[in-house]
């Protein structure tokens, strides 16, 4: 073998193998370019569902304004109130989900059961009672 045919094989080699890393590279880049596309679709669609949701709290709000200056008793158990509150939870169960928070609602705390002032003085009294006898 020449020196002139080693010199070509070592660049079809060279060559060879500079297309295979090229290959694994492309396919690399593809798939984080596919990553980061979808990761940009879901963060759009997030920031669509936080103006949509946006836009709900406006109508809650002026719903409940307008119930207010009507002297409703209960704006709450008004139906338009209730829809539209039940829009928001199934739009803050879809961010969290897209967000990848399975359970985003605060555990509910124990409440402490509060005597009223009436029931704290009748069990001084009864306690003042036993302690005299």
């Amino acid at each position: 073998m020449s020196f002139w045919d080693k010199i070509q094989d070592d660049l079809k080699k060279n060559l060879q193998e500079g297309i295979e890393i090229f290959k694994e590279g492309s396919s690399v880049f593809t798939e984080k370019i596919e990553e980061l596309t979808g990761e940009g679709k879901k963060k759009y669609h997030i920031f669509n569902l936080n103006m949509k949701v946006q836009e709900e709290f406006a109508k809650l709000g002026g719903a409940i304004y307008d119930l207010t200056v009507k002297k409703s008793k209960n704006p709450i158990s008004n139906m338009k109130i209730k829809s539209i509150l039940a829009k928001i939870n199934k739009m803050e169960t879809q961010i969290n989900k897209l967000e990848g928070k399975e359970n985003n609602k605060p555990a509910q705390k124990a409440v402490k059961k509060r005597t009223t002032k009436k029931k704290a003085a009748t069990k001084k009294k009864t306690a003042a009672k036993t302690k005299k006898s």
